[in-house]
């Protein structure tokens, strides 16, 4: 009898786990549903890249090439998609330039699985060489928006101007200056688990209004995490973040800056403007309350106008 019910468990959790197991989803079936153009996955320096490249029409403008040029960079987790409303509205007057950070979206990790700040730095300047940029002005989410600051900081001479949304880079919770963050053993599991339910919990914290995270942008967020070794980029990139502190190199920051936040953001709260705000010069604030952590998707309308006239 107790040797049934050993076969029996056994049974169980060999069932529920293969219920519960979530293999990646191959490259030609994400590049199907979400590639616009073929060229628009390209090599650039040391990556092959996800880039959408946008911008006034010629016959209204001028040359795409002439006219102001903005890099979009998403946050932790997420993709270019995010900027779609954005990219939509600024095309009109901006060449828009929208990337998927290595390991994230379409864009393959990287090939060195180097994900410090610095190699992003690295990034960005063989991007703008390869664009024939000689400046530009950078909007950043969250890690994104990290990246962008520290890229100002360090390139003033090639960054115009600065468009930060609920930016990280001050030490929270599970991160200290100087320290990599220890990533807990049990979210290793998601190399192997990661049922959409699961994480839909996890985006739910991200939004104010639950009506925002649709299931379509559930199933996207599903469908380009589970891209052949986005998983593991993500946990290399968690175990490489090394966080120092931001003051020094905020305060070198030039170029106007934009902060934008929603009043209603669980992730990097609002109130944590008051340390940029504090740092970098001239730089003022738009907030919107019932907002969360994307207002760039909850607001896209009113955020997006708030960064029209800034960049105009």
């Amino acid at each position: 009898m107790k040797r049934y019910w050993r076969v029996l468990a056994l049974t169980a959790l060999t069932l529920l786990s293969l219920w519960l197991w979530t293999p990646d989803v191959p490259r030609a079936t994400l590049e199907a549903r979400y590639l616009a153009e073929p060229n628009d996955l390209r090599r650039v320096g040391l990556w092959q890249l996800h880039v959408r490249d946008s911008g006034p029409p010629v016959t209204q403008q001028g040359p795409q090439s002439n006219a102001p040029a903005v890099v979009l960079l998403h946050g932790f987790g997420s993709s270019l998609q995010t900027w779609d409303a954005w990219a939509q509205g600024l095309a009109a007057t901006h060449r828009v330039i929208r990337i998927d950070l290595p390991g994230s979206g379409l864009s393959p990790p990287d090939p060195a699985h180097d994900y410090r700040d610095a190699r992003s730095l690295q990034l960005l300047i063989a991007l703008l060489d390869d664009l024939g940029l000689s400046r530009a002005s950078l909007v950043g989410h969250s890690m994104g928006g990290r990246i962008a600051w520290t890229f100002a900081a360090k390139f003033p001479g090639r960054t115009d101007k600065l468009v930060l949304l609920a930016p990280d880079g001050y030490a929270s919770f599970g991160f200290e200056y100087g320290k990599a963050m220890e990533v807990p053993a049990t979210l290793g599991l998601m190399r192997h688990v990661l049922p959409k339910p699961l994480l839909r919990m996890n985006l739910q914290a991200a939004y104010a209004q639950p009506q925002a995270l649709s299931d379509a942008v559930t199933t996207r967020y599903h469908d380009l995490i589970l891209a052949p070794g986005a998983r593991q980029a993500m946990l290399d990139r968690l175990e490489q973040t090394v966080l120092q502190e931001p003051g020094p190199l905020l305060r070198q920051i030039q170029a106007p800056t934009l902060l934008v936040w929603g009043e209603a953001d669980a992730m990097i709260p609002v109130g944590n403007a008051s340390d940029y705000l504090q740092a970098i010069t001239g730089s003022r604030l738009v907030s919107w309350p019932n907002v969360g952590h994307l207002p760039q998707e909850e607001a896209a309308q009113a955020s997006l106008q708030a960064v029209k006239d800034f960049l105009r």
